[in-house]
């Protein structure tokens, strides 16, 4: 009952603050979704790659990955099955600092991201909303490493900063068991974007299903 209690009080305040989007309940729980099995890792073979359209293809060991430069950010996050968690916190590297710092150096024809993650899953995304401060790859949740369900030891997050608008899109386009990112000029819809997810995927818009193209 006093969970109910303090989930109903979230949930009017950020109303109040208009940071719940159209046909979002909050939750303070955080449920985990996913398709398919949880994957075994071994740190000692994992890799991070980004590939495609860059100058130079990256490769680094976790080892290396954790040496990069390192950001923490407080997001709300809203998924697609309608439930919103707010104010979370994410540790790990932004795209936009390896990027500005020459980690990561796209090609002027790289228009689009694909996140390739464990057992062939992706999902896709226009190259700047990775560079977006609402995107993190993140490697923490609440100071803590992530656990395997979600997305340990690296996913995409993708969320909202509070009190701002970007081009904030639902939670699955911040893909868990991160290991790669391709830079592309043209678009490729993800495992979920085939599977009659909307492209854009925009919250406030309520961009769930059913889009045209592809």
């Amino acid at each position: 009952m006093f969970d109910q209690r303090e989930r109903r009080e979230l949930e009017k305040r950020v109303k109040e603050q208009n940071r719940l989007p159209p046909g979002q309940s909050a939750t303070i729980k955080f449920p985990v979704l996913h398709y398919g099995p949880v994957p075994k890792v071994n740190l000692d073979r994992w890799d991070f790659r980004v590939l495609g359209l860059v100058v130079a293809e990256r490769r680094w060991t976790w080892a290396e990955f954790n040496q990069l430069p390192r950001t923490k950010v407080t997001l709300d996050i809203h998924c697609v099955t309608r439930w919103s968690k707010f104010d979370t916190v994410w540790e790990g590297v932004a795209v936009s600092t390896l990027v500005r710092e020459g980690f990561i150096r796209p090609r002027p024809e790289a228009k689009y991201v694909i996140q390739h993650c464990e057992y062939g899953y992706t999902t896709n995304t226009p190259i700047a909303f990775v560079m977006q401060e609402g995107f993190i790859l993140a490697t923490h949740f609440d100071g803590q490493p992530l656990t395997p369900d979600h997305g340990y030891p690296l996913r995409g997050v993708a969320g909202v900063i509070a009190g701002q608008r970007a081009d904030d899109k639902y939670f699955w386009k911040g893909g868990k068991w991160l290991r790669a990112l391709e830079f592309r000029a043209d678009d490729q819809p993800g495992f979920w974007e085939r599977n009659g997810y909307h492209n854009q995927a925009d919250v406030w818009r309520e961009q769930r299903h059913g889009w045209p193209g592809f």
